[in-house]
């Protein structure tokens, strides 16, 4: 082989080492560490739940079918749940009782999960076309649509009030160990 052939022949390989790169991207969502952080963002906004607020718990009845997803289905599981919760604290927060830093840094945690996790399921979904497994994951994404749906009419009902966002913290302290729980299932 010639020199100048073997040069085209490499230059050739580098670009199309460089387009695989950025024409696929990388998943990188490293939810443990992130969700870590949020735990503690979340713990820390609000402070902690007074006895006057006993009487604003109920329960939401926490979807336990998402503990049994497939690895699989984790991802997007995870990636539904991260854009309800950013949604639930997009609106009629009690800002003048809760840290507004830790609400600010909270949010932008979730934010950066879901970002992560839109290149991950762009990857998956263009590899999933199972529809049993597809019907499976929308029934599953569709109990925490409900789920959510009971938190925020909870929330209507008692008016957005301090004690209700006390309640919720609470909850979704709890939906944050499941949730820790379903992403170590998903690396291993």
């Amino acid at each position: 082989m010639t020199i100048l052939l073997q040069r085209s022949l490499l230059r050739v390989c580098i670009t199309l080492a460089l387009y695989i790169n950025i024409s696929h991207p990388v998943c990188l969502f490293q939810g443990d560490k992130v969700n870590y952080h949020n735990m503690n963002f979340l713990c820390k906004m609000g402070g902690y739940f007074s006895q006057q607020c006993l009487s604003e718990t109920t329960d939401f009845r926490f979807p336990m079918e998402i503990t049994k997803v497939t690895k699989k289905n984790v991802t997007m599981i995870i990636y539904e749940f991260l854009q309800q919760i950013f949604q639930l604290f997009s609106k009629n927060l009690p800002v003048g009782a809760w840290n507004v830093s830790m609400i600010e840094k909270f949010q932008n945690g979730i934010h950066q999960q879901i970002e992560e996790l839109e290149i991950c399921l762009s990857e998956e979904l263009s590899k999933a076309r199972n529809s049993f497994h597809t019907w499976i994951l929308k029934s599953t994404t569709f109990s925490v649509k409900k789920y959510f749906q009971r938190i925020t009419n909870f929330l209507i009902d008692k008016q957005y009030s301090h004690c209700s966002w006390e309640a919720v913290q609470m909850e979704l302290r709890t939906c944050l160990i499941i949730f820790d729980s379903l992403m170590k299932k998903s690396t291993s």
